[in-house]
């Protein structure tokens, strides 16, 4: 009897206690960065600086912004700021989106996003470089 129970014990540590999996990686990078999008475009600084990695927010604080102001003051005159996802790549604790940006009356950018795992959670290491342009038409 006693073996029975630790057999079940063991199955239910397996099976992440109640069976609840953690969605893979990509999926997780592709969340925070649509959680990203959507309090950037509800500018809820405090939300979106939650949603960056502390290399990021050292380098807001190195030049003396604190996170939220910085992005309230790169970001509050933006009107109707879109984000969409494409492709992800993740390697060991760090990932890479390919993202487009639009805004009412900018032209988009397409763009790279770095990510970074930060105690278990993906964080917005850098917001973005400019993709490679493409061969011309």
């Amino acid at each position: 009897m006693r073996r029975a129970a630790v057999l079940v014990a063991l199955a239910l540590a397996a099976a992440g206690c109640g069976g609840k999996e953690t969605p893979p990686d990509t999926d997780q990078v592709r969340s925070a960065l649509v959680d990203f999008g959507r309090a950037t475009a509800a500018h809820d600084y405090k939300a979106m600086c939650a949603r960056l990695a502390p290399v990021l927010i050292e380098k807001l604080q190195q030049v003396g912004l604190r996170c939220e102001a910085a992005l309230e003051q790169g970001l509050g005159q933006v009107k109707a700021p879109k984000l969409s996802v494409g492709k992800i790549t993740v390697d060991g604790d760090s990932a890479s989106a390919q993202v487009r940006t639009s805004a009412e009356g900018q032209t988009p950018s397409d763009d790279t996003i770095e990510l970074r795992r930060v105690n278990g959670a993906w964080r917005i290491a850098s917001l973005g470089k400019s993709a490679e342009p493409g061969p011309a038409p």
